[in-house]
């Protein structure tokens, strides 16, 4: 049997790449979705191991809520990002401020 500690390690590296990845990079809006996609994955991988290793299943049904948000993040974002491009065929996070009023 696996322990705990292995499950919160791997959720603490992912999260620290995730959270990384965002400060390192804000110049490609894609790369930062993605960054954003495995700070929540970090987050479900938590949620699964203490919902297994405290037997409650309500650490996994929140789960299914949080990848339905996260699906519907990326499912608006890319769409969004799709019609920026055709607009201005550029997805720089510099370009997008631009359009603040």
């Amino acid at each position: 049997m696996v322990p705990l500690s292995s499950y919160l390690i791997v959720g603490a590296a992912l999260f620290s790449i995730g959270v990384v990845g965002l400060y390192l990079n804000r110049k490609n809006v894609i790369t930062i979705l993605m960054c954003i996609e495995l700070i929540l994955l970090a987050v479900n991988i938590n949620f699964v191991a203490f919902s297994h290793f405290l037997n409650d299943l309500g650490g996994q049904v929140f789960v299914f809520f949080v990848l339905t948000i996260a699906a519907s993040e990326v499912a608006v974002g890319l769409a969004i990002l799709t019609a920026f491009y055709r607009l201005r065929r550029s997805i720089d996070v510099q370009d997008i401020n631009s359009l603040q009023g």
